[in-house]
């Protein structure tokens, strides 16, 4: 796709295989403070080549500052910061192979479509028909076809935000930077336009970095996600990882919700469950520790009877129909247990507030982290 320009470094070694294992970003040891806040903390990263990658954590985590550091708007306190084999730390942006897409799109509203797609392949020095072709591509490729000719007012948000993204790539950057650009969409809408932004990233393959506060639009999109919080990567991985085998209580509550029963190592396969049984886990999710430690499961993994190893009573104190499944909250020895049960079949009814539950996992769906630390408020 001519879009796409040649993303091989100056310098880089001329054997593609090894250009393409030098990361389009990496941070060593980079540290942001704002007076005496500590808003980034001594922090080491790598971004692969042509990922999409998420940046995912609360407010006041150091995501967008950490952002802001690789676009060039904020220099760092200490550290380096790296395009490819180039350091960048101490240039402006505009002098940095990077382009950012913000929350407010930020389009001239007194231009159309075109002219705004257009405007950084002028600011380069790219006029007249030299520009029709790239601005016509890059319109094609995000479904802006036939509304060239529109003013932002005339268009919807996601369209809004559409042509903020084609501006942004007109150039071919090597790095695209996303500051929640999503956040003033509607829901359905933002649904939508997640899925849009992944199928593109992965059309063109120029490196997204994208920053959010909404795990599911970070699972959704991000080949890789940084989990970040008090200015430190907590985990970094792929969604599958985050969500079913996370390090910590923090990353296991911030990542969808989730069931901690504290516990203490009984063995290497089993934990026993404080004020309840004798659990099985996996040999390796032990990871070593011994002690006290928090056995997690997700609510969709338990079922009702007990048909897995791991089995837990209790009874219902609350129950919610939500359209896919039934959440129940069942108050058990060891604490109080959220359940998703699928309703997989029409007319199936509820258990009643009240009523007695026999819940059971298997010991895959478990995973251990360490009792000590603190789930997010």
């Amino acid at each position: 796709m001519s879009a796409v320009r040649d993303q091989s470094p100056a310098g880089a070694p001329p054997d593609a295989a090894a250009a393409a294992a030098i990361p389009d970003v990496r941070l060593v040891d980079v540290t942001k403070r704002f007076d005496d806040v500590v808003a980034v903390d001594s922090l080491s990263l790598e971004i692969p080549r042509g990922s999409f990658f998420a940046l995912l954590g609360p407010s006041g985590c150091g995501k967008t500052t950490t952002l802001r550091m690789i676009g060039g708007f904020e220099e760092p306190t200490e550290g380096a910061i790296f395009l490819g084999d180039r350091p960048v730390t101490g240039l402006p942006p505009y002098r940095r192979d990077v382009n950012t897409v913000f929350q407010s799109y930020a389009l001239f509203p007194h231009l159309n479509v075109r002219d705004n797609v257009a405007f950084g392949l002028r600011r380069k020095g790219v006029k007249g028909k030299d520009a029709v072709g790239p601005v016509k591509e890059m319109l094609h490729i995000v479904g802006l076809e036939g509304l060239e000719g529109r003013k932002p007012r005339q268009l919807s948000g996601g369209q809004q935000q559409r042509v903020a993204l084609a501006r942004a790539l007109v150039n071919s950057p090597r790095v695209l930077l996303l500051d929640e650009p999503l956040g003033a969409l509607d829901l359905k809408l933002r649904k939508q336009m997640q899925l849009e932004l992944k199928a593109i990233q992965h059309d063109i393959e120029i490196t997204f970095v994208h920053v959010t506060h909404d795990q599911e639009e970070a699972m959704t999109m991000a080949d890789q996600i940084a989990v970040m919080n008090g200015g430190r990567i907590e985990q970094l991985g792929t969604p599958t990882e985050l969500y079913e085998t996370p390090n910590t209580a923090f990353v296991a509550g911030f990542l969808g919700v989730s069931n901690l029963i504290p516990g203490m190592v009984a063995s290497e396969g089993t934990v026993q469950l404080r004020r309840g049984p004798l659990v099985h886990v996996s040999p390796e999710v032990i990871r070593g520790r011994s002690g006290d430690v928090a056995v997690g499961i997700r609510p969709e993994k338990i079922e009702l009877g007990d048909g897995q190893q791991n089995v837990l009573s209790g009874r219902v104190v609350e129950s919610a129909y939500v359209g896919v499944a039934t959440q129940y909250i069942v108050e058990t020895p060891c604490g109080r247990i959220t359940v998703y049960v699928q309703n997989a079949r029409a007319g199936s009814e509820a258990a009643p507030v009240g009523s007695a539950l026999t819940l059971s996992w298997s010991p895959e769906a478990t995973f251990v982290v360490d009792s000590t630390e603190e789930e997010p408020a």
